[in-house]
């Protein structure tokens, strides 16, 4: 079994028995000492992504509009993700909610490290919290003038 690891599998220090890979921008966001050391003893790959994939990871978050939750190691760890998952069969271990959605919408399995894994996945859009109405995207409402807060749009059921 092949595992794409987010930090926090290094951090929470859960064991997995199987081929490992990360990417570098995760190993940058391991502070603790304890976590590195846990990385090195697992034998992890660290690879960096490929463009053509990351290219594909968001133009899918600009869709489900996770694009703002994401950060470029979640787009980083995503995109290897999706490489891997061409070819072989291959779980993303992550506990953040954004990757868990966006990944699932990509065809990737997920695994959690230490927390639940989501139960649905989640559509976004923007509110206007002036007149109430909804718009795709963007911060300011094109009508009156107020800010947008992002909504959910719909809902739909893993499992």
């Amino acid at each position: 079994m092949k595992y794409i690891a987010d930090a926090s599998l290094f951090i929470i220090r859960k064991r997995l028995e199987g081929d490992i890979v990360t990417v570098p921008s995760v190993v940058e966001e391991l502070r603790e000492e304890a976590a590195r050391t846990m990385m090195e003893l697992m034998n992890v790959r660290v690879e960096p992504p490929l463009k053509s994939f990351k290219e594909e990871v968001r133009s899918k978050a600009g869709i489900t509009r996770d694009s703002e939750e994401l950060s470029g190691t979640d787009i980083d760890i995503l995109a290897k993700a999706l490489e891997y998952s061409v070819r072989e069969e291959t779980i993303l271990v992550t506990d953040d909610f954004a990757i868990q959605n966006t990944a699932i919408q990509l065809g990737i399995r997920v695994m959690p490290a230490g927390q639940r894994k989501i139960k649905d996945i989640l559509l976004w859009e923007k509110q206007c919290t002036g007149c109430k109405r909804r718009f795709p995207e963007g911060d300011i409402c094109p009508v009156c003038g107020s800010p947008l807060k992002k909504v959910r749009k719909k809902k739909i059921r893993t499992g």
